[in-house]
């Protein structure tokens, strides 16, 4: 499938060093993809529900969600988004620095479509980020397409 107009990604994260490293990731792999973020569970609730200031926003093709968060943990995040028929078919890859067992049978049972621990390194990074965009915004069929 050919998508001509940009994929919206949502990455919650809030470190401000992978935000900027995911977007340049995404730049180099030459996604057709344009990525918003938000630091924290409770503003990824809101531009996920297009609640103040996020009203116009569009709605995202993929959310890449960072599981330890301030205010508003990634587990509580995605329990919230799979318990919301408006929201439960949004693909969530969790991108996190755990590699522990129960953060990743927790996110799974929450609802996860995937759990992909963050590589140090810049190129296994790019590599990541361009196995996420190939699969889920190239291969993949998404609700509403």
């Amino acid at each position: 499938m050919i998508r001509t107009a940009a994929a919206s990604i949502l990455m919650v994260d809030d470190n401000p060093g992978d935000v900027r490293l995911t977007a340049e990731a995404l730049i180099e792999t030459g996604a057709n993809a344009e990525l918003a973020s938000v630091r924290d569970g409770v503003e990824a609730m809101a531009y996920l529900r297009c609640q103040s200031p996020w009203t116009t926003r569009p709605r995202p093709a993929l959310v890449l969600l960072d599981l330890n968060l301030p205010r508003m943990h990634g587990r509580d995040v995605l329990r919230a988004m799979k318990g919301d028929p408006a929201l439960r078919r949004i693909p969530v890859v969790v991108l996190s620095t755990s590699q522990a067992a129960k953060d990743v049978s927790d996110a799974y049972d929450l609802g996860a479509n995937c759990y992909i621990v963050k590589p140090i390194d810049l190129d296994e990074f790019v590599a990541v980020l361009r196995d996420i965009e190939r699969f889920w915004l190239v291969r993949a069929r998404l609700p509403g397409e």
